[in-house]
């Protein structure tokens, strides 16, 4: 009845206080700027990815330095790594050779990566997921190159007055 009159809008904002919180303003207003506030927090967030590196029982050395590598770019990144042991055939037999894979990955990685998920079993696989650590932090965006110019461009300048006069 108060807001009819003002001509304005009965909006309920906590509706699972005690006793529920209504207010008196015009709510076209407030939909449209908790949308913008909404959107505006969703751009500041960072979407992590899992990246997946694949790995065999006979992986050489160097393939497996070459991976650790990729996989120690993607963590620094700030992304997950899901790693994975595949097994065929006979190899099942002998799974201790993926959980040393599987381990040695972990301990190289000790200073970039957290162990999310220790090595299991999963059928003919074994996985186990990494998370980057906190201070691991992902890398700050490298800094514009168009800033050193400009101020390179404005000593040139005060230079050439300076001759000029």
């Amino acid at each position: 009845m108060i807001a009819e009159e003002k001509g304005l809008d009965l909006v309920e904002i906590a509706a699972t206080a005690t006793p529920p919180v209504c207010r008196i303003m015009n709510s076209g207003k407030f939909f449209y700027q908790q949308a913008k506030r909404d959107s505006e927090s969703r751009k500041h967030q960072r979407h992590i990815q899992v990246k997946e590196v694949k790995f065999r029982p006979k992986i050489d050395e160097h393939d497996f330095q070459f991976k650790a590598r990729n996989v120690e770019r993607f963590l620094l990144d700030g992304n997950k790594v899901k790693s994975t042991v595949i097994f065929r055939g006979r190899e099942m037999a002998h799974n201790e050779i993926g959980r040393r894979i599987l381990n040695r990955l972990a301990s190289e990685l000790v200073e970039v990566a957290l162990i999310e998920v220790s090595p299991r079993q999963e059928g003919m696989t074994m996985v186990q997921i990494l998370a980057p650590k906190k201070e691991a932090a992902p890398k700050p965006a490298k800094a514009k190159k168009a800033a050193t110019p400009k101020a390179a461009v404005a000593v040139v300048g005060a230079d050439n007055t300076e001759s000029g006069e």
